[in-house]
């Protein structure tokens, strides 16, 4: 059941279709059923003399609407509109598509005006479509914040106010990988704002109300508590969710999670549902993950995150053992950037970061979070464990951008020498081990930027090294931290640490497309 529901994990969908030219929704329950039914069923209870008496902790607040009335007015609907012209239209599911009648009329016009079926139809013929989500106001001279996904695309865009207003509002800026906008709108009065809430504070447990625009329906209401904390679900890069079970659906996206004081303690944004529909699993985005790209788009109009210049992986047992770190904990450097802060400041490979700016990092997922809130050009203390020893190193962090990104994966382009003699081959932990040259480049495809090491040749299934995933094709350049260039030099190392008495050996692998990685294999 855990797998099948965990295939359904995805961000909510604002989109709903115009109604002009539309399927008109089904009336009744969700999946179109006309009725239902509620079982209430006892086991293995025997005699229960308090029934009828609801003991006070399975109670909510008493009384929400007084919390309602002071944010509701702060909460808006948000339409967002896109140009589409036919061709687009057509390739969208059938129940997006109109009418019939709709595409025969489309049809007439596109051959009376351009001469040709087939041909696109005039610009007053292009269609539109609409998301609706929801969004609030956060300062009263017209600043409010929605989801990325809600006006991603959107031509235009209207905010839709709790007493029918309808303001034309302007993108100030947006993010996408932590799916928040900025908009501003111009009204003749101030508006009624809410203000962010502290959520380091909250707790599993706590309540909260969810307002917003469901399935397009107006201002909503829903309650319930905070279900888990620091979610990951594999949306993006800076994953940190609230977990609720206050209903949240399509059109619930970019609108507020309350605390009971009243004050905004995260967005509303995913949900986990095979239905489309709420089942009590909902997600929101913290507010000290909205706040620092919240004003980096007010500022700059984009999100200018910190840059460490680091490639990482998390640490498990046997490489906590093998880099004495005591306990399982940090980020390990598998690599750094050449142009990078953190390689200018002396972090290396083999490095397991600790502490960034003050906090504790516990496991890799963490790092990229809290350096990307970071601000560009502040210099930050850096604790990093090596040889056992802490040391803190400063580095003034960079400005991410695209360009920081790996470039995309390209085969090596290399024809062996006609005269080059055979490889040769040597063994250990049931790999078999040959030189980086011309023909093991060619063989695996491995890339240039991959200077030196020793390549994996073979590996054999029920061996230490297929239990740590080593494939065929990869490359060796470290044993404990020291370089190395040829099968013996591998074979040689892997033996003395075994005569040491070393339970592991720590090598630092890379794949043949230059993705490098640490990991600790048994010696026996």
């Amino acid at each position: 059941m855990g797998s099948f529901m965990g295939s359904f994990v995805g961000m909510l969908n604002p989109a709903m279709p115009a109604h002009s030219g539309r399927r008109k929704p089904k009336s009744g329950l969700t999946g179109g059923r006309k009725g239902f039914a509620v079982a209430i069923l006892v086991c293995g209870l025997g005699f229960l003399p308090w029934i009828g008496l609801e003991p006070a902790f399975a109670r909510g607040p008493d009384n929400l609407a007084d919390l309602v009335a002071k944010v509701s007015d702060a909460v808006v609907n948000i339409s967002a509109t896109q140009d589409i012209d036919d061709q687009q239209a057509s390739n969208g599911a059938p129940e997006e598509q109109g009418a019939p009648f709709d595409q025969l009329f489309q049809e007439f016009m596109r051959r009376h005006h351009k001469g040709g079926k087939g041909a696109p139809l005039p610009r007053q013929f292009e269609r539109h479509t609409n998301s609706l989500g929801s969004g609030f106001v956060i300062d009263p001279s017209g600043i409010i914040i929605t989801n990325n996904h809600v006006i991603a695309d959107a031509n235009d865009v209207t905010v839709i106010f709790d007493d029918g207003r309808k303001l034309k509002a302007k993108i100030i800026g947006k993010d996408s990988k932590v799916d928040v906008a900025v908009l501003k709108v111009k009204s003749d009065k101030p508006l009624k704002a809410v203000k962010f809430g502290d959520s380091d504070k909250v707790r599993v447990g706590d309540w909260v109300i969810a307002v917003g625009n469901p399935f397009g329906l107006g201002g909503s209401v829903t309650a319930g508590i905070i279900s888990a904390r620091h979610r990951n679900i594999d949306s993006g890069p800076y994953d940190n969710y609230f977990q609720t079970d206050a209903a949240i659906n399509k059109g619930n996206s970019g609108g507020p999670l309350f605390d009971l004081d009243g004050d905004v303690i995260g967005i509303n944004t995913a949900i986990l549902s095979p239905s489309g529909g709420s089942i009590g699993i909902g997600f929101a985005t913290p507010a000290a993950t909205v706040i620092p790209i919240i004003k980096q788009l007010e500022k700059y109009g984009v999100a200018r995150r910190g840059w460490l210049g680091v490639r990482i992986q998390n640490v498990d047992d046997s490489i906590a053992e093998s880099l004495n770190l005591g306990k399982v904990r940090g980020a390990l450097v598998a690599g750094t950037d050449e142009k990078g802060p953190a390689k200018a400041a002396g972090i290396k490979a083999g490095d397991v970061i600790v502490k960034f700016n003050g906090a504790d990092i516990k496991d890799a997922h963490e790092l990229p979070k809290i350096v990307a809130s970071a601000e560009v050009g502040k210099e930050v203390q850096v604790v990093v464990v090596r040889d056992g020893k802490e040391l803190t190193k400063t580095v003034k962090l960079g400005l991410l951008s695209d360009a920081d990104k790996k470039p995309p994966h390209q085969s090596a382009e290399a024809t062996p020498e006609k005269n080059m003699p055979a490889p040769v081959a040597q063994k250990a932990l049931g790999m078999v081990f040959s030189d980086l040259n011309e023909t093991s480049r060619l063989k695996f495809s491995i890339k240039e930027s991959i200077a030196s090491g020793v390549v994996v040749d073979d590996v054999d299934q029920n061996s230490p090294a297929a239990d740590k995933h080593i494939q065929p094709g990869e490359v060796i350049e470290e044993v404990n931290q020291e370089p190395v260039k040829t099968p013996s030099e591998v074979v040689s190392k892997l033996q003395a640490l075994k005569s040491s008495g070393k339970k592991l050996a720590l090598l630092l692998v890379a794949n043949p497309q230059g993705d490098v990685r640490f990991v600790a294999v048994a010696l026996h």
